[in-house]
């Protein structure tokens, strides 16, 4: 694997003269042998190309959309295979931007699908592979999966992984400047402001920072582990079954609540819902409850505010205000 000595301008070069080096008539079979091995060194390595690969591709059906004939762009999705030199002169300079800090992942996207879910909606999207991700309320993430890689930005909110490990193509999971690499796994991943959180059932997961630089190493998650990842660091804790298990509760459409705040609750159950919970009170916003409740049915943990806890239950539009 890269040490924190390779910059992200060094891997973005390397990989910009692996492409043209391939693009040779001389290209053998040592040379992809090669290549191979240096995109298994560090899944860095494999990012820096397939960024690079996907411009390329991109530039081309670009040009050829805008120089053939009307009659003939149907022709235009099948790329060219001869590399101009130009275009790794503009790679490197790219490379440079990195270095500065205007890292190429927004440059160079691939083809990729997108798949979002609404406030209060679930989906689950299956691959030929067999691995298949469910998301939860409020969620968007992108999807780059193919016969050679396997690829996923988590953009919002939360999803459920479970991944048919195979080693020659790695399923990652990129979340900001994070990502997890799927080791034969079942895991979670929540994307919120300012941090991330990655929790396993099954198998093993390494969680990575994305800059080979950063003070952070990587860690490998087993069953009940669960990682907060945040800019500056990455911690670990571990959870019992019955903990993870009322986390993916909204797998099944309900919440689970134990030991926790009122404040802390309402925020989940807005996560849901287009009518809001207000805690008005910062007193009661620390009183703590228990109990499992459909995820949309604001209204139970209405009435259990008022009926149980004895606070005054409002409601003002789309919004539920409880105070004392």
């Amino acid at each position: 694997m890269n040490g924190p000595s390779i910059s992200a301008s060094e891997t973005e070069a390397r990989a910009a003269r692996w492409l043209a080096a391939r693009d040779r008539d001389d290209w053998s079979g040592e040379d992809q042998t090669a290549l191979d091995a240096w995109l298994d060194e560090d899944i860095l390595n494999s990012v820096a190309y397939w960024r690079l690969e996907a411009a390329w591709t991109h530039t081309e059906r670009l040009t050829a959309l805008r120089s053939a004939p009307a009659s003939r762009r149907e022709d235009a999705h099948a790329p060219k295979r001869r590399l101009r030199p130009w275009f790794f002169a503009a790679a490197a300079a790219l490379a440079g931007f990195a270095a500065l800090g205007f890292g190429t992942k927004y440059l160079f996207q691939p083809s990729i699908r997108s798949y979002a879910t609404a406030i209060g909606e679930r989906e689950t999207i299956r691959f030929a592979d067999g691995s298949q991700i469910e998301l939860n309320t409020d969620t968007s993430l992108r999807a780059d999966v193919s016969a050679s890689h396997r690829r996923i930005w988590l953009d919002k909110g939360e999803a459920f992984f479970q991944v048919q490990h195979n080693a020659q193509r790695p399923f990652v999971v990129i979340v900001g400047e994070h990502y997890v690499t799927d080791l034969g796994t079942k895991f979670r991943v929540r994307r919120d402001p300012g941090h991330l959180e990655v929790a396993l059932l099954e198998g093993r997961a390494e969680l990575a920072a994305s800059d080979p630089a950063a003070a952070q190493k990587p860690v490998v998650l087993l069953p009940g582990d669960i990682a907060i990842a945040t800019a500056k660091a990455i911690s670990l804790t571990k959870a019992t079954t019955k903990a993870l298990s009322n986390e993916l509760a909204w797998r099944h459409g309900m919440v689970v609540f134990n030991n926790t705040t009122l404040a802390e609750a309402a925020s989940e159950f807005n996560r849901y819902n287009r009518e809001k919970i207000v805690i008005a009170d910062p007193k009661i916003a620390r009183n703590t409850i228990y109990g499992t409740f459909q995820a949309e049915n604001v209204s139970a943990f209405a009435r259990l505010a008022h009926e149980v806890l004895g606070l005054r239950v409002e409601r003002r539009g789309d919004e539920i205000v409880i105070s004392r």
